[in-house]
């Protein structure tokens, strides 16, 4: 049996107020990819407003890249 090669480019990564980044799921279309991150944020993607234990509130943003070609699993 053949092992399926899904064509999946498109990556919503999220970055923290340290610039950690993680992906978060990969999608074949831009418009997957952003649809997602505009969910996960809340709003409108490129940054959400995320309240912690102590009441402050932080920076985590969910970014749509293009994985580059030959660039493997890296976010």
């Amino acid at each position: 049996m053949s092992e399926s090669r899904t064509v999946l480019p498109w990556m919503v990564i999220r970055q923290d107020p340290n610039g950690n980044r993680y992906r978060v799921g990969r999608y074949a279309t831009r418009a997957e990819a952003q649809s997602m991150a505009e969910r996960l944020s809340g709003h409108r993607a490129g940054g959400a407003g995320v309240e912690g234990a102590d009441g402050r509130v932080g920076e985590r943003r969910y970014l749509v890249e293009r994985m580059r070609r030959g660039g493997g699993d890296h976010a």
